[in-house]
């Protein structure tokens, strides 16, 4: 029963390709092969295709295959029922291929693991076949999905060799989902996951968001908010969690569900949730035992805890080892991993919020079970338009660290504004950390390269909803494809990878190509430029994120913006050095020796970490105010001339995407002006100084911006 329902819903989901191109078919929609030698090549590898077995990831292979013939060709894949046939394409593991194997390449594919791949010629018999091996069958699907990728791309080579394997083990997205469907930070609709329904009705749409992960290498997801309901540890919604981990098992994904520490209080009757309490840890491992009779091959739990109010292990006196091991104690028997987030910061300490993490985490460096992995965000404060490194990277040696970077854009736009990620996320990973090893950079932190690790992650927090292109934004779809290749491999690059993404949704023609990347790659520096340059962060209105609020007060003091901006009439910026909070002094000693000169550090991360007068002379020459008021300016002149290029692809796209950009971009320039308008007038009334007559000069009034109010917001409850 269970198989014929899975064949249903594969079948059934092959109907959204007959869509206009409305953004629903992502980076796989296989547009018609125009170039008649490559057509020819695959129409003949499609003409004899032999599986040397049967099991569910094949035959997701096989529905692809189908899928991508009818695109390409507009022919059917030819599926040979023996090998016996006139086989073009031969798709098997190692193993199973073994016979036609030489031994170097069996060598070869073995040291490429459990998920990596090999796809190339072969001769057998004097006849020459291609095959695709791994050497399991989901390392085949990776190969699969890489081989028709390479096709559509225009770049397939039938005479060449090709092979990769993930550098980090688990490649995961978090999703912020609540149970009721809204999701916080949020911007592309309600939560793809109906509770409600489940398990009696399954959406096809969750067999297509296994395709699009798949075809990226992501294999796990994190199904429910961080901010955590213990709801989702109920026997029936695990019935319910078991249906999408039946379905996402064949495209080698895993589930994984926020633990909501305080749990065995609010669904075991108990009067603690003290992790060094017997009847805890006792009712966790039950917990946990229920949950792998369900689905045995369930991933873990990703915690939150003593943070922005969740519930932690700190309200019995315990410290974050002691919290995270009690889970991993009851996970660890059944393979199971805990994810426990870095991100923790308290009003009730007076420290620099950067500094928290590494306050509570340093010393528990060696402390923690090996299957447990500390999810850091790519910065200390709060996924910023731009932050410098965690500082946790380079501070602990005994303690697996993975990633955390947010693909939903919530302090960069929401789903309004074209902003691609790649850049900000390629400039952390590569960015030195100092700590010993070959590399010492970020992304050899990451995946074990330097480290040593065992266990790595590189998490990312979804942007995944309900509308009908997935991310709200067309170009959100470029960071969910950005994060998976990122994942798969941190030393590739944002531009080549901003290439791939453009080729796949909109074809290969060099002059959209290269329009189409240029607006993509300076998109970022824009929205850094008009919202927050030179190391100023957290100038966001309060609780709904959306647009500017430098002027934020009331309430705890680190969720203002006055906090971090501290402008006055003497200067701006956060004296993070020994002078001040002495934040610098978290990163290695070449990182503080260079960043602690301001006129020495990289101006991007300047005010960051020193608080600057305005007649302060920058590189330029000009003053630290003109300097600031340029670069607001450069922002917005930036996005004008996004559109403008944008426009000149009219009629060389279809009319649905290309008038959806369009409108979008409209809204994202006026957006950049609001946000230079108001920071820099507001800035103003503490430098007192004109503004240099080659900029635009803001316009409105300060009281109009600071009285603007947005109760309904995506992604947040209204909180008055």
């Amino acid at each position: 029963m269970k198989n014929l329902l899975f064949a249903f819903l594969i079948t059934f989901c092959l109907v959204p390709k007959l869509q206009a191109k409305d953004g629903y078919q992502l980076w796989l929609s296989y547009e018609k092969i125009e170039e008649s030698k490559l057509r020819q090549e695959v129409g003949q590898l499609f003409s004899g295709i032999y599986f040397f077995a049967q099991n569910p990831t094949y035959d997701i292979i096989k529905e692809e295959f189908t899928r991508s013939a009818e695109g390409f060709l507009d022919q059917k894949a030819n599926f040979l029922s023996t090998r016996d046939g006139d086989f073009k394409l031969l798709v098997g593991t190692r193993s199973e291929l073994s016979q036609y194997l030489g031994l170097s390449q069996q060598a070869e594919i073995k040291n490429l693991g459990e998920e990596g791949y090999w796809r190339g010629p072969l001769e057998i018999n004097g006849k020459k076949v291609y095959i695709i091996t791994g050497n399991s069958p989901i390392g085949v699907l990776y190969g699969s999905f890489d081989f028709l990728k390479s096709i559509q791309m225009g770049e397939f080579d039938l005479n060449a060799e090709n092979s990769d394997q993930p550098k980090v083990q688990l490649r995961m997205l978090n999703h912020w989902d609540n149970l009721d469907r809204t999701v916080e930070r949020g911007y592309a609709g309600f939560s793809i996951w109906d509770w409600h329904k489940l398990p009696g009705y399954i959406d096809p749409r969750y067999i297509d968001y296994a395709r699009a992960n798949a075809s990226l290498g992501i294999n796990a997801v994190s199904l429910t908010n961080v901010n955590a309901n213990a709801w989702i540890l109920r026997e029936d919604f695990i019935e319910k969690v078991k249906v999408l981990a039946d379905l996402f098992r064949p495209y080698g994904i895993k589930v994984y569900l926020t633990a909501r520490f305080s749990a065995p209080i609010e669904m075991g009757n108990l009067e603690t949730a003290d992790p060094l309490d017997s009847d805890v840890q006792a009712f966790w491992k039950e917990r946990v035992q229920m949950i792998y009779q369900h689905i045995p091959d369930f991933g873990g739990f990703l915690v939150k805890a003593n943070s922005e109010g969740q519930p932690g292990p700190h309200e019995y006196g315990r410290n974050h080892a002691e919290g995270a091991n009690m889970l991993a104690e009851a996970l660890a028997p059944f393979g199971g991993n805990v994810i426990w987030r870095a991100f923790v910061y308290s009003h009730e300490i007076d420290e620099d919020r950067h500094k928290q993490a590494n306050l509570e985490f340093e010393p528990l460096d060696g402390k923690f079970l090996e299957n447990v992995i500390i999810q850091v965000k790519n910065g200390a404060i709060d996924f910023q338009p731009r932050e410098p490194f965690h500082p946790l990277f380079g501070a602990v040696d005994e303690t697996n660290l993975g990633m955390e970077f947010q693909i939903t854009q919530e302090y960069l736009g929401q789903a309004t504004q074209l902003v691609y990620l790649g850049p900000m996320w390629e400039e952390i990973l590569n960015t030195k950390t100092y700590r010993p090893g070959p590399s010492s950079t970020v992304a050899s932190i990451i995946d074990g390269s330097d480290s040593g690790q065992k266990l790595t992650l590189m998490a990312g927090v979804s942007n995944i909803g309900t509308d009908r292109n997935w991310t709200g934004h067309l170009f959100g779809q470029a960071n969910w494809y950005a994060f998976g290749k990122m994942a798969w491999n941190p030393y590739q690059d944002a531009e080549s990878i901003a290439s791939e993404w453009i080729k796949l949704t909109f074809g290969h023609e060099q002059t959209l190509l290269s329009s189409i990347q240029n607006i993509m790659m300076e998109s970022h520096e824009a929205a850094v430029n008009y919202m927050t340059p030179m190391g100023l962060h957290h100038l966001m209105g309060r609780s709904h994120h959306y647009g500017p609020g430098p002027w934020v007060e009331g309430g705890r003091a680190d969720w203002t913006s006055l906090y971090y901006h501290k402008a006055d009439s003497q200067g701006i910026g956060f004296d993070r050095t020994s002078s001040g909070s002495n934040a610098l002094g978290q990163y290695a000693p070449e990182i503080v020796k260079e960043w602690s000169d301001p006129t020495q550090i990289p101006e991007k991360y300047l005010l960051w970490f020193h608080h600057i007068p305005w007649d302060f002379q920058m590189k330029s020459g000009k003053t630290l105010w003109e300097e600031m008021t340029l670069h607001y300016d450069s922002g917005v002149k930036t996005a004008l001339e996004m559109k403008k290029n944008w426009q000149k692809l009219e009629g060389q796209l279809d009319e649905e995407r290309f008038h959806h950009v369009n409108q979008l971009l409209s809204v994202q320039i006026e957006e950049a002006r609001w946000w230079r308008n108001a920071c820099l007038l507001y800035f103003q009334t503490f430098s007192g100084k004109p503004f240099p007559d080659e900029i635009e000069k803001p316009e409105g009034d300060l009281e109009y911006y600071k009285s603007l109010r947005f109760p309904f917001a995506p992604g947040i409850k209204p909180n008055w």
